[in-house]
């Protein structure tokens, strides 16, 4: 069974960064993507940024420039740089991962991390 736990949330000034990691636990066999996901109060959760087996990334237009996804060497982490945040970039954030569990999986799994709140203020 995949754990994924947060950490790296806080309060900020606008103009400030944060870097957020994720980092799982249990069997994986293979990882297919990893990304980051937020959801601000009355709104739905949105794509932030997703990077795949080939290393390539691509993050959505309010972030891009500011926020950059990495993975460690050994894929257990994935991080979120931010930087220059903005009040409305203020939301929970939510690490994804999409995984083969074993090799003879056919159809991959999802994993959620609990969520980590970042709050810039003004």
């Amino acid at each position: 069974q995949v754990q994924l736990v947060e950490s790296g949330g806080g309060l900020v000034q606008a103009g400030g960064s944060l870097r957020l990691s994720c980092a799982a636990s249990g069997g994986i066999f293979s990882i297919i993507t990893m990304g980051w996901y937020r959801q601000a109060p009355g709104k739905q959760r949105e794509l932030v940024a997703i990077i795949f087996s080939d290393g390539s990334t691509r993050y959505a237009d309010p972030v891009k420039g500011r926020f950059t996804i990495s993975r460690d060497n050994a894929e257990n982490t994935v991080y979120l740089r931010m930087i220059s945040l903005k009040p409305e970039d203020t939301a929970v954030y939510y690490c994804n991962w999409v995984v083969r569990a074993t090799m003879t999986q056919k159809n991959p799994s999802t994993y959620w991390g609990q969520g980590t709140q970042v709050t810039v203020s003004s």
